[in-house]
């Protein structure tokens, strides 16, 4: 055979090689993956229904938001510090997460990596947690704040890796569209996929039709991935077609307030300042009677079904899954059986 076509068919076969092996990598999951749930609240206590639940299923890791940090008297300052009056059960591996909002960005982030660092660790220390093996990231960065945010993650990696600890992220749908993050593995979060001010019959924390255009990203992302998956609901307030809030800690059940309309709709009967959820602490919205506030979660089947449709794009995708978030008042709104499913597929 001519050397010329023996040359051609070995780079054949070294493109083909390589293609092969770049696929695999793009497939593998998060290391040591297992059964997950996230748990977000600023005051770590677990009830007995949580604790069954993640016996039940064998969840071996815990995505623990230990705090926020967000702009105070003009510079990034911790917020909403997780508060630790419970243990966490034995043999659970705890990930701290922190949650950076974006305008934090805008600053010069180096000086804040070693102090975030350190009161992650010391934070573990106190509450008699092992030392962490993982710090996770999240912050709903833009291709604006792309370059700053990449390198406030620059700093943080190797002041991680000195101390024997990995670094993840968050990545919303948006972002598969840019440049993985200088992260060790991400987690993809497949929730809040839609506009929650937006009027409509699209659930916003969980419609398959706001998640199928990005589905062809999913395949070539190139950084590990595991997946989340949501079980909490909204009540979103509306005066007319203009959206005012999410609502926090509010009873539709209760009748002096609010009037059953059709489908997912209450009826405002009193006026009233209400708790919103918000990223930059304690707020509050006038509820004004009138108004209406729209109910919504996302259905096990609606889950599912985003869930196999991932992993058909990325086999390994859920490998891992992330459960958000341990809740009671969430966990007995579905079956063990979707619990089974969406853990195991």
């Amino acid at each position: 055979m001519p050397r010329s076509k023996l040359l051609t068919i070995s780079h054949w076969l070294l493109a083909v090689t390589a293609l092969l092996l770049a696929s695999c990598g793009r497939d593998h999951t998060v290391e040591q993956p297992v059964p997950s749930v996230y748990y977000w609240r600023t005051t770590l206590t677990l009830d007995s229904t949580e604790r069954a639940f993640m016996a039940r299923h064998e969840v071996g890791r815990m995505y623990v938001r230990y705090f926020d940090v967000v702009m105070r008297d003009g510079r990034p300052m911790p917020n909403a510090t997780l508060q630790f009056v419970d243990t966490v059960p034995q043999g659970i591996e705890v990930v701290p997460t922190v949650f950076v909002v974006e305008n934090c960005l805008r600053h010069n982030l180096d000086s804040v990596a070693g102090l975030l660092v350190d009161r992650v660790v010391q934070m573990s220390q106190t509450n008699d947690l092992p030392a962490p093996r993982e710090l996770q990231i999240d912050c709903d960065w833009t291709q604006n704040s792309q370059d700053l945010y990449f390198a406030f993650l620059n700093t943080i990696r190797p002041l991680l890796k000195a101390r024997g600890m990995r670094l993840s992220a968050t990545i919303r749908l948006h972002q598969l569209a840019m440049e993985p993050p200088p992260v060790d593995e991400g987690t993809l979060m497949v929730y809040n996929t839609g506009d929650a001010s937006r009027s409509g019959d699209h659930n916003p924390i969980l419609d398959y039709r706001d998640v199928e255009p990005y589905l062809p990203y999913v395949k070539d992302y190139d950084l590990p991935l595991c997946a989340a998956y949501p079980i909490f609901g909204w009540q979103l307030l509306f005066s007319g077609q203009e959206f005012k809030a999410i609502l926090r800690d509010i009873n539709l059940q209760d009748t002096t307030l609010f009037k059953p309309l059709k489908g997912n709709e209450w009826l405002v009967l009193q006026s009233r300042d209400n708790p919103v959820l918000s990223d930059a602490g304690d707020q509050s919205a006038w509820m004004s009677a009138g108004d209406h506030v729209r109910q919504w979660q996302p259905s096990a089947r609606e889950v599912e079904r985003v869930a196999r449709a991932l992993g058909q794009r990325r086999p390994g995708i859920n490998g891992q899954v992330i459960i958000y978030h341990l809740d009671t008042k969430y966990l007995n709104q579905y079956k063990d059986q979707f619990y089974e499913t969406i853990y195991h597929l």
